[in-house]
């Protein structure tokens, strides 16, 4: 957990730099390919992602290790290459199936619709992850890895590895990229991938090696007279990860609720992604896109202000997370699920302010309230950090809660009570 955490604060601050090269390269090529409050929608789901896999909420229904344990045929050492070869060839093989199903049954579609719910297609949308896997179900997809001996401790770091690796392939900025193209998931596959249109939705679930996309026939090549339309057939209409999380697993409930037909409550869950019962469709219909040329992305009203203060709402709440993973240990238990919570909280109200809610407010002043909570119960500290820190970090925290209550009144009265012009 604390070691993961600490890997975390290395690598979350590269893919910060990364975006910003991208960035970059788009304002100088005049390209348009970043959106404001979708970038913090995807950081903030983010921070939701790796703060539930620190504190570890979620159960596999079979660990490696004791896969491992009754199955290995042989035993490769823990600092061979082999055993990482083997590792990341398995953990790939595994990365596809599970990928492909998340696509193709309904159920499993809520743990990775997330990830494709933004219309844009950026190195910022490969952080939306999942909050609601809670439970893994692959694991005996590793099988191959059990059975060749491959250590618990050369798979736990081939797994967060093998992830980092999928960020620098969603961008729009790289083109096809030769003969690479042959071995690798390159831009131009994901970008396939990500893409709502006929010609490429549901191909390309390959994670590294684009052979198993060949190998079972899932594969499809950019092509240049068909260009990319990025998101979901059935839009999210929101910037809050948390909603986004469990909108499609809601939509399975009240559908599985209001059928009249018994066999269909029990199917839906298992059907093809999208399936619903017929006297369903016809009596709650959902929004979706018919055309995906003609649509009209997501996107609410904001001032530069409103756009510049999301920013910082997301930044303060990584520096918060920072704090967070350096200091797992010293926070102790049940005190990090506190703080957890105390994040997601914060993401799902400023969110909320994205959004134009005007409940936002008392979202925000629920988050701020708690955290000013914590600091009197605590007698003036925040999780340690007096000690730790010294007292000025408390002051700026706490200064944080009060301003971001202030600020959030402030844009509730101005752009959303007296909505901005056109």
């Amino acid at each position: 957990m604390e070691a993961y955490g600490r890997i975390l604060n290395i690598v979350v601050p590269i893919f910060i730099l990364l975006f910003l090269v991208e960035k970059i390269v788009e304002w100088y090529r005049g390209a348009k390919v970043i959106r404001g409050l979708d970038s913090v929608s995807s950081f903030s789901s983010g921070i939701t992602n790796v703060v539930k896999d620190v504190l570890g909420i979620g159960v596999s229904v079979i660990t490696y290790e004791w896969l491992v344990q009754r199955v290995a045929l042989t035993h490769l050492a823990a600092n061979s290459v082999w055993a990482y070869l083997v590792a990341f060839i398995v953990v790939d093989f595994q990365g596809y199936w599970v990928h492909r199903w998340s696509h193709e049954i309904n159920f499993l579609w809520n743990r990775h619709i997330v990830h494709h719910s933004s219309e844009e297609f950026n190195l910022s949308c490969a952080l939306r992850q999942s909050l609601s896997s809670f439970v893994n179900y692959f694991t005996i997809l590793l099988l191959p890895a059990a059975l060749l001996g491959a250590p618990t401790e050369v798979v736990a770091i081939t797994i967060p590895f093998h992830l980092f690796l999928q960020y620098w392939y969603h961008t729009q900025l790289i083109n096809k990229m030769g003969i690479w193209e042959y071995i690798l998931v390159t831009p131009s596959h994901h970008r396939v991938h990500h893409a709502m249109n006929k010609e490429y939705i549901d191909k390309n679930y390959a994670q590294i090696f684009i052979f198993w996309d060949k190998l079972f026939g899932t594969f499809q090549a950019e092509l240049p007279e068909v260009p990319c339309v990025y998101g979901v057939t059935r839009p999210v209409h929101t910037w809050n990860p948390i909603k986004i999380n469990f909108q499609h697993l809601w939509l399975l409930m009240k559908d599985a609720w209001r059928t009249r037909n018994w066999w269909d409550k029990a199917r839906i869950w298992f059907m093809p992604t999208g399936w619903r019962p017929m006297d369903v469709i016809e009596k709650y219909p959902v929004d979706s896109i018919k055309d995906v040329y003609h649509f009209e992305k997501y996107d609410t009203k904001a001032s530069r202000a409103l756009i510049a203060w999301s920013w910082v709402q997301m930044f303060f709440n990584y520096f918060l997370m920072t704090y967070f993973f350096a200091n797992l240990t010293k926070i102790g238990s049940p005190a990090i699920f506190y703080y957890g919570g105390f994040l997601f909280l914060a993401i799902f109200a400023y969110t909320e302010l994205m959004d134009r809610n005007p409940f936002a407010l008392y979202f925000e002043a629920i988050k701020s309230g708690l955290g000013l909570y914590f600091i009197y119960q605590s007698g003036g500290d925040w999780f340690g950090a007096a000690q730790n820190w010294g007292l000025w970090f408390v002051y700026f925290v706490g200064a944080y809660f009060v301003l971001s209550v202030l600020m959030t009144v402030l844009f509730v009265e101005r752009e959303i009570k007296v909505p901005l012009r056109a």
